[in-house]
């Protein structure tokens, strides 16, 4: 590994499956073990990690490993629990803690776990502090003297901390009162915040996916899996529904039709009551996968509108180039910088109901001004990586396809960052043409791979 190269840093933090490399107790020691000399050696006088964890079954062994480590490396900790990864990043920060960790998957299944990182300010670490962590991970642990070793201690009040906080994001004179809300918290982290903030807000709140087990995050439902929501929706009568991923950075509604409404769609909304409240936020940051729908809409309302690489962490890097506020992803991941300082689907979904008291329109009508054109997306399955933009057919191919569908749509090739594939998206005006030329060339693209030398 070159001084300039991660090897365990990936795009969102540490990720994988729980017992393979590098998921495993002993390498959770000395990961904790690493940050915790970094942290040591930046900062000044008494240093403090802040840990919280989701609901999955392998976070209370992951938990244990990080805290020998940590404290090993003379740096106290403070363990939350369970709690939404934007939690974490506002408790860093307001606790003044170095730094803070998330024990999460985000939104995979019990299986996975990972580690995402958080700097003293509650943004993500900057790449240098994560070389430098792997950098020390190439040593062996020590263990500092026992009069130096770090203390750890529980926050028992972190869930009414970050409830208010959430709270404070909207107006103090807003009020849900008549709203009936079906929430859906994955089983994961925000389980035990999510209903209480609405509801503390004054809607009628019908909460599901309360019931976490170890095992059972994620599990056909939350924002992964909004039909659940969709179904509940409409057996309450609601007037809409609210869906969060397992760690509680990612939000997808459902309207009272039973119509889910994706990031692209929340984005919109909050940015079109941003501009109609006369606030200040620069432009919208989305990415390749966003819709041609947004970026059209937005342009209607005269809103600046940029595309950064798939990630949140891309997205971030560009709002804070271009000091933009409002970013996300159509996955609903969603980053308001006027708000909190990450990607929260609590304080996001805030945000949109805040909009609909604005207008006074309800969830459907407000993401009937954007119109979402036709996405299709079909995975190709890879055996090695490849770099499609030096194959000349498959180049010829997607230029065909441009040509077809016009300014009004867009082709994009991607590997994927976290499966085997490449991910063909074709985006058009008209389904049935869409969805067929996006099986052509996904076929093109599949033959190009078994044969690149054809």
């Amino acid at each position: 590994m070159s001084a300039n190269q991660k090897q365990y840093f990936g795009t969102d933090g540490i990720r994988g499956t729980v017992g393979k490399a590098p998921i495993t107790p002993d390498f959770m020691l000395k990961l904790g073990w690493a940050a915790g000399r970094v942290f040591a050696e930046q900062g000044n006088g008494r240093n403090k990690i802040l840990i919280g964890k989701d609901t999955r079954i392998s976070g209370y062994m992951f938990e244990a490993a990080l805290e020998a480590g940590v404290t090993a490396a003379g740096v106290d900790i403070i363990l939350s629990g369970p709690m939404p990864t934007p939690a974490i990043a506002y408790l860093t920060r307001t606790l003044r803690a170095q730094a803070g960790i998330v024990i999460s998957a985000s939104h995979n299944a019990f299986q996975d776990n990972g580690i995402k990182f958080f700097a003293g300010d509650g943004t993500k670490l900057p790449d240098e502090v994560e070389l430098a962590i792997e950098q020390q991970l190439q040593k062996n642990v020590s263990t500092v003297a026992s009069q130096d070793l770090g203390k750890a201690s529980r926050i028992t009040d972190a869930a009414g901390r970050y409830i208010e906080f959430c709270k404070s994001t909207v107006g103090s004179n807003l009020k849900f009162n008549g709203l009936k809300i079906v929430v859906d918290c994955a089983h994961g982290s925000t389980y035990h915040i999510a209903p209480a903030v609405f509801e503390e807000l004054g809607a009628r709140v019908k909460a599901i996916g309360v019931s976490p087990d170890g095992l059972n995050i994620n599990l056909d439902s939350g924002s992964t899996s909004p039909e659940a929501l969709a179904r509940a929706v409409l057996e309450e009568k609601a007037d809409l529904g609210i869906a969060f991923d397992g760690d509680g950075d990612r939000v997808i509604m459902v309207d009272h039709q039973g119509n889910i409404v994706d990031g692209d769609e929340i984005l919109y909304i909050i940015a079109r009551d941003r501009r109609r409240q006369n606030i200040d936020f620069g432009g919208v940051v989305g990415t390749a996968m966003s819709n041609l729908g947004l970026e059209l809409a937005l342009d209607a309302l005269d809103i600046p509108f940029a595309r950064a690489k798939v990630g949140d962490r891309y997205v971030m890097a560009q709002m804070l180039k271009r000091q933009w506020r409002l970013g996300g992803e159509s996955s609903g991941h969603i980053i308001c910088l006027d708000s909190t300082s990450t990607g929260d689907g609590i304080v996001s979904a805030l945000q949109a109901l805040a909009a609909l008291s604005n207008s006074d329109q309800t969830l459907a009508e407000l993401r009937g001004k954007m119109q979402k054109l036709p996405q299709s997306m079909v995975n190709v399955k890879i055996a090695e990586k490849v770099d499609l933009g030096k194959n000349e057919a498959v180049q010829s191919a997607v230029a065909d396809v441009e040509s077809t569908l016009g300014d009004n749509g867009r082709v994009l090739l991607r590997p994927s960052g976290t499966e085997p594939v490449v991910r063909v998206m074709v985006e058009g005006e008209d389904r049935e043409t869409v969805d067929r030329l996006a099986n052509e060339l996904s076929e093109l693209v599949a033959a190009e791979l078994a044969n690149p030398a054809s």
